[in-house]
């Protein structure tokens, strides 16, 4: 595995190795979107995945997650081959070892800001009252104490995904993936949201990667990555996460 993508440490978090992932376009011809891509985070590193639109970011974060499966390769979570693993057991080392933060919330409208964080918690078995606490110690962190009794219709964009963050270390995961998660906020809307995210995973240790045109975001991280013609690379010094981009 190249230098160029491997975290420190001897234990990883996540570790893709010799990733493809095809596709049969609609002419009959295969289009490759990711080749051979190497990438290992050890507990408490973040980097960031950036690149053109379309070059397959977003493809090799469901990967990493385990809601896709590569062509050929190794993914393994917590040292677990995820190719070993019957869709139970998938479906409970993603609950388990990975959260999600995505551009768009995705929080269930129908359930308050505490039931939606704690609802990660019962689906792994956690008991309500264990469940609801740690709920309410997370939004605590997110600066949501007092709008814990909110659904989502009542809160603000921000508001909104800085849940979605408290709902995905809900479970303590040791992997968080964020696809474009200040997206679809504005400037200082999102700055508050990478100060949390940031400030979430250095204080539970978790290997965090987020996929982002945002350039402060990006900077941010340990290493910037990018991902062109479905080859992960380490990006130039001071290279524009958004060159190429939308």
């Amino acid at each position: 595995m190249s230098d160029l993508t491997s975290g420190p440490g001897s234990s990883a978090a996540v570790e893709a190795v010799g990733v493809e992932r095809n596709f049969d376009g609609a002419d009959g011809n295969v289009i490759r979107v990711l080749r051979g891509v190497d990438l290992r985070l050890g507990r408490g590193e973040t980097v960031s995945i950036v690149g053109p639109s379309g070059s397959g970011k977003s493809t090799l974060l469901h990967i990493l997650g385990g809601l896709d499966l590569p062509s050929s390769g190794r993914i393994a979570l917590g040292g677990r081959d995820v190719a070993n693993l019957d869709d139970v057991q998938l479906a409970r080392v993603r609950n388990r070892y990975v959260g999600f933060v995505f551009q768009f919330h995705h929080l269930l409208r129908d359930f308050t800001a505490l039931e939606n964080v704690m609802m990660p918690q019962l689906i792994a078995g956690t008991s309500r009252p264990a469940a609801r606490k740690r709920a309410l110690e997370l939004l605590d962190q997110v600066g949501l104490a007092d709008r814990s009794g909110h659904v989502p219709a009542k809160l603000s964009g921000g508001e909104q995904q800085r849940v979605a963050t408290a709902r995905a270390l809900a479970n303590e995961p040791p992997v968080l993936l964020a696809d474009e998660p200040s997206g679809n906020l504005d400037l200082d809307t999102s700055e508050v949201l990478h100060d949390v995210l940031f400030d979430l995973v250095r204080d539970h240790g978790t290997a965090m990667v987020v996929v982002t045109h945002n350039t402060a975001l990006a900077s941010r991280t340990d290493r910037i990555l990018r991902l062109s013609s479905g080859v992960l690379e380490l990006a130039e010094p001071h290279e524009d996460p958004q060159a190429g981009g939308d």
